[in-house]
C-alpha cells in the first residue's frame, strides 16, 4: 500500500491545509508524490525530468507562506522556465539549454509555495493535441494507456489524473490544457488573455494566443491557483481586466440563472463523434435543472478564415521561435534537429508575406469583437471539449504519403507543396480540436469539466466558452457543477491496460 494514503484523495487546498495544520510535513508529501511518480511513470511516461533532490532539499527548509506551501508540483516542459533546469520543448534542438533566471510565473509557482519535483512531456514545441514527442516517446492516458491524455499538456495530465500530484503545471495555444483535461476526467481552466504573465522571456506568446495555468482536480485549487499566479509582469503589453473579487470566492457564489446557449456541432471541422455530442446533452440538461435558462443555438464563426488566420500565427511564430532559438544558442538549427511537421511548419512560416501575417492578426481581433457582441446576450457557450473521444496513440501519426512528401520537399522546397500539405494537417487537427482554439484567438476564458465518461470508460469533457475578462461566471458555474455532480473520487484505478476497457 502507498505511503500517506490520504494523499490519493485529497486535493492541494486540502494537502496545504494538512501542512499548516502542521498534521503532515511537506517532506511527507514530497515523498508521497516521489512514491506515485516511480510507480505510476514506467506505464505513463508524464514525467520526463525528475527533480527529487531539489524538492527533497526544499521542502526541508523553511518555505513561503504562500496558499499551496508544501505541496508537490510538476511543470510542463515548455514555456516555464525554471531557472538552471533543462527546457527542451519536447525538441532535441533545445536539449541542454536551460534558462538563467525564472519566468515570472514560475516566480510565482515558488512564492505560493509549490514544491517542484519534476517537468512534464509535451508535443514538439507544444504544437500537436497529442503528447507524442520522439524525443521522449509518447505519454499514455491512465483511463486506457491505449489512448492519449490529449496535447499539449498531456504529461501535466497523465500525472494529475494518475495521482502523482493534485495539480501541474501547463500551456494553452488552441486547447492545451483544455483537451487533456478533457481526455483525463480533470478540470481545466483557460484563464483569459494576459490574466497570466509570460514574462519576462515572452512578450505575448503566438501573438495573444498562448496562456498558462494548471490542470486540477478541484476547481477551487484552479481558482486559488490563479489569485496566486494573476496580474500582470513588468513590462507586459497589455493587462487582462481586475477581477472584482478572489477568484477562489467566486467558487462557492450562487451564479444565479445564467443564459447558456449550447451545440454539439462542429465549430471549426465537419463532424462531432456521438459519444461526445451525448456529453453535450447531458450537461445541457444538467444545467437545466440547476435553473440556467438553456437554449441551442452558437455564434456564427467562419471557419475558413479562423482556421486560415491561426495558421499563418503559429506557422509564422514557429519559425520566428526557431531562429530566436538558434541565435539565443548560437547554434544553427536543421531539419534533422526537429519532426518533419515542425519543420514544414517552420518552412511554411518563413513563406508567409507581412501582409499575410498582419491580416491573420486583424482576421483574429475582428472574432473577438464580434463575439464579443453574441455575449451581450449570452452568459457562457456549452459545447463538447473535443471532438471525438480521447484517441488511439499513433492517431495523428503522419501517412506514408505525408512523409514522402516531406522528404521531398526537403529536397526540393516547394511552397505550393507545402500551403498543400498544411492545409491537409490542419483539417485533421482541426477536426479533433474543433471547439477550443477560438477562446485562444479571442482571448476569452474557457475551461472543460469532467461530466461524462463513455460506454468504454473514458472521459468525455464538456467546454464552456465565457465573457473576455470573466472567469468569475464559469468558476461560479463550475462550482456549482462540481457540487452537484462531484467528480473528484473517479479515478483510473488501476490503469487499463493497453486493450482493456477504461
Amino acid at each position: 500500500m502507498a505511503s500517506l494514503p490520504e494523499y490519493d484523495r485529497l486535493d492541494a487546498t486540502a494537502l496545504a491545509d494538512l501542512v499548516r495544520r502542521k498534521q503532515v510535513r511537506p517532506a511527507e508529501l514530497v515523498e508521497a508524490a516521489i512514491e506515485r511518480i516511480e510507480a505510476s511513470n514506467p506505464r505513463l511516461n508524464a514525467v520526463v525530468f525528475k527533480l527529487y533532490d531539489r524538492g527533497r532539499q526544499q521542502a526541508a527548509g523553511p518555505l513561503p507562506d504562500g496558499p499551496f506551501s508544501g505541496v508537490p508540483f510538476l511543470l510542463k516542459d515548455l514555456l516555464a522556465a525554471d531557472a538552471g533546469t533543462c527546457t527542451t520543448n519536447g525538441c532535441r534542438f533545445f536539449a541542454g539549454y536551460s534558462p538563467p533566471r525564472d519566468s515570472e510565473l514560475v516566480r510565482r509557482f515558488k512564492a505560493a509555495g509549490l514544491l517542484i519535483v519534476g517537468k512534464t512531456n509535451t508535443p514538439e514545441m507544444g504544437i500537436l493535441p497529442v503528447t507524442e514527442p520522439r524525443l521522449y516517446g509518447p505519454t499514455r492516458n491512465p483511463w486506457n494507456t491505449a489512448h492519449t491524455p490529449g496535447g499539449s499538456s498531456g504529461g501535466a495530465a497523465s500525472a494529475v489524473a494518475a495521482g502523482m500530484v493534485p495539480m501541474a503545471h501547463g500551456g494553452d495555444g488552441g486547447g492545451s490544457l483544455r483537451i487533456p483535461a478533457s481526455c483525463c476526467g480533470l478540470f481545466g481552466l483557460k484563464p483569459t488573455r494576459a490574466r497570466n504573465p509570460l514574462g519576462p522571456y515572452v512578450g505575448e506568446g503566438w501573438h495573444g494566443i498562448v496562456v498558462e495555468h494548471a490542470v486540477t482536480r478541484s476547481v477551487r485549487d484552479s481558482a486559488a491557483l490563479l489569485d496566486a499566479t494573476q496580474g500582470a509582469d513588468l513590462g507586459a503589453p497589455y493587462v487582462a481586466p481586475a477581477p472584482e473579487r478572489p477568484f477562489r470566492e467566486e467558487v462557492v457564489r450562487d451564479p444565479g440563472s445564467l443564459r447558456i446557449a449550447f451545440t454539439s456541432r462542429s465549430l471549426l471541422g465537419k463532424s462531432v463523434h456521438p459519444d461526445c455530442a451525448a456529453a453535450v446533452t447531458h450537461v445541457a440538461a444538467l444545467c437545466e435543472k440547476l435553473g440556467h435558462r438553456v437554449e441551442e443555438g452558437a455564434p456564427p464563426v467562419d471557419r475558413g478564415a479562423l482556421t486560415k488566420a491561426f495558421l499563418v500565427l503559429v506557422a509564422a511564430e514557429t519559425a520566428a521561435e526557431i531562429d530566436a532559438a538558434a541565435q539565443a544558442m548560437g547554434k544553427k538549427p536543421h531539419a534533422s534537429d526537429f519532426e518533419p511537421g515542425t519543420w514544414m511548419l517552420a518552412q511554411i512560416g518563413r513563406k508567409f508575406r507581412a501582409a499575410e501575417l498582419s491580416l491573420a492578426v486583424h482576421r483574429v481581433r475582428a472574432a473577438g469583437r464580434e463575439l464579443a457582441v453574441w455575449f451581450e446576450e449570452h452568459d457562457a457557450l456549452l459545447t463538447p471539449t473535443l471532438a471525438a473521444p480521447p484517441l488511439p496513440i499513433g492517431a495523428l501519426d503522419q501517412k506514408p504519403a505525408e512523409k514522402l512528401a516531406l522528404l521531398v520537399l526537403r529536397a526540393l522546397p516547394s511552397e505550393l507543396l507545402l500551403r498543400k500539405l498544411l492545409d491537409q494537417l490542419a483539417e485533421q487537427a482541426f477536426e479533433y480540436a474543433a471547439f477550443t482554439p477560438i477562446a485562444n484567438l479571442t482571448g476569452q476564458p474557457a475551461m472543460s469539466v469532467p461530466l461524462f465518461w463513455n460506454g468504454p470508460g473514458l472521459p468525455i469533457g464538456c467546454h464552456f466558452l465565457g465573457r473576455f475578462g470573466d472567469e468569475a461566471t464559469l468558476l461560479r458555474l463550475a462550482g456549482q457543477l462540481e457540487r452537484a455532480q462531484p467528480w473528484a473520487d473517479r479515478r483510473p484505478v488501476p490503469f487499463a491496460l493497453s486493450g482493456g476497457a477504461g
